[in-house]
């Protein structure tokens, strides 16, 4: 005789345990359900960015030689030698730079790595050196290889998505972009088939007057490069912050990205990491796709709740770590589909619509020592079967009253965060108006204690029975 169905199950422990429940409450912590409070997370980003150009002429430098235009200057320059800028620079056409080991830099400041920027260093004067490029296609291309850009603003590319116009194009290996501002561009920074290339500590700002974002250009655009080093930049008003196309062993650190469609976006790029940054206020937080290999590690994605609503996304993503993250007030924490055998590990899930949601066969996920606690709902498994996902020491689930009998950290009692219930649920919708009654509760007791029927959902066989993080930090109360 089979087993009997998840529904015929249902009604069945629900009746016989009803009885036995009688009288019986069930109490659940206030940890283990949102509050409607507001996130208290403040990413130190500005509302808007009022930058000032000057109106001084421009006068570049090459070993003492001055000229007027950008582009005789860069044509006069031999390999190692430093063009210094100061003023304001209109040139006609985009500005060509193709000898190698060439510096151009704000002719006030110091040299890099004196002073600490924000992407905003000014010389002595006060201001940035500009190059405006009068809204016409590229401004700047960096075409050689080992060229430094170095404090200067370079602004005003062409409106054209469709023709990829950047405000500084890089075709050269071992470019350097940094302590630099870009904006009022479609896309900021375009990365193209050149390796070694290092974009630290710039302001890239795109055209918020374009409504759609998806009409927007990306901030940074990676495409067909490797080893590339992309840190310290804050880039707000683009398509997507950091997008990556067949790009491969990047890493990306301590970037603050926010008022975007995606954050991060990864698209046949592999063996990645992604360390430290923080994603605040987009559609969505980091959307990895159709990659493999990557580390994402000890980032923050707060409020993250446009169209698309993650705070990380996986689509189809394999051997993948996801690991010491916060993920806080998006729509879905995690979203899982179509991806396998990945390690999600170690990560703060709260406040969200739903903590994880998994679907399109993510049954060989590896998940362990996550805090889940305040999301509306901890896990949503749209899977055909039941996915197990650990064996020897689970997550801690505010709420589920984990048992640690032996005093090891670890429950006795299995927790099904997405079980009878969801399943029962997801057929008839309407059924969900009783989520919160006695009998779903008696069901949630049984599938711990009286495991009659494996309903579709995901199973925790050891929840920790205290959290490894506090999430109490994210909200504005006292503790």
């Amino acid at each position: 005789m089979g087993r009997p169905s998840a529904d015929a199950a249902l009604a069945a422990v629900a009746a016989a345990l009803l009885v036995a429940a009688a009288g019986t409450v069930v109490a659940v912590p206030t940890d283990a359900a949102p509050t409607g409070d507001d996130i208290a997370f403040d990413a130190g980003v500005p509302d808007t960015f009022d930058f000032e150009a000057t109106d001084e002429p421009g006068v570049a430098t090459v070993d003492g030689e001055r000229f007027d235009a950008l582009a005789p200057a860069l044509d006069a320059a031999e390999p190692g030698d430093t063009v210094e800028l100061r003023g304001r620079f209109d040139p006609e056409a985009t500005v060509v730079v193709e000898t190698p080991n060439v510096t151009i830099r704000d002719a006030d400041d110091p040299p890099s790595g004196a002073t600490a920027g924000d992407g905003d260093r000014t010389g002595t004067d006060g201001q940035m050196p500009v190059i405006d490029g009068a809204g016409e296609g590229d401004v700047l291309a960096l075409n050689a290889s080992g060229v430094s850009l170095d404090g200067v603003w370079v602004r005003n590319a062409g409106y054209a998505a469709e023709d990829n116009d950047a405000a500084v194009w890089v075709d050269g290996a071992g470019v350097t972009v940094r302590d630099s501002r870009v904006t009022d561009t479609t896309f900021g920074i375009w990365v193209d088939s050149a390796a070694d290339v290092r974009l630290v500590d710039n302001t890239v700002v795109g055209r918020d007057e374009i409504e759609s974002r998806t009409d927007r250009g990306n901030g940074i655009q990676l495409y067909e490069t490797a080893d590339a080093y992309v840190a310290d930049n804050r880039i707000t008003d683009a398509r997507d912050g950091i997008y990556y196309s067949w790009a491969d062993r990047v890493e990306a650190r301590d970037n603050t990205l926010w008022d975007l469609r995606y954050g991060v976006h990864y698209m046949y790029s592999n063996d990645c990491r992604l360390v430290n940054n923080t994603a605040v206020g987009n559609d969505a937080g980091y959307a990895l796709m159709l990659s493999e290999g990557l580390k994402i590690l000890n980032n923050t994605a707060v409020n993250n709740t446009g169209q698309s609503g993650h705070g990380i996304m996986l689509k189809s993503i394999d051997h993948t770590t996801v690991r010491n993250n916060h993920v806080v007030g998006n729509e879905n924490g995690l979203f899982v589909y179509n991806s396998l055998d990945n390690e999600i590990a170690d990560n703060l899930v709260a406040g969200n619509g739903a903590g994880v949601h998994l679907s399109a066969g993510s049954v060989r996920e590896s998940v362990h020592h996550n805090t889940f606690a305040r999301n509306r709902v901890q896990v949503r498994a749209d899977v055909g079967e039941q996915v197990a996902w650990n064996e020897s020491a689970g997550n801690y689930w505010a709420g589920a009253g984990a048992r640690d009998v032996d005093g090891d950290g670890v429950g006795e009692t299995r927790y099904r965060p997405a079980g009878m219930v969801q399943h029962l649920t997801g057929e008839h919708p309407k059924a969900s108006v009783f989520t919160g009654s006695p009998a779903f509760e008696v069901v949630r007791l049984a599938e711990r204690t009286l495991p009659v029927v494996e309903a579709p959902g995901v199973v925790d066989y050891r929840p920790l029975a205290e959290p490894p993080h506090d999430w109490r930090d994210y909200y504005d109360r006292d503790h």
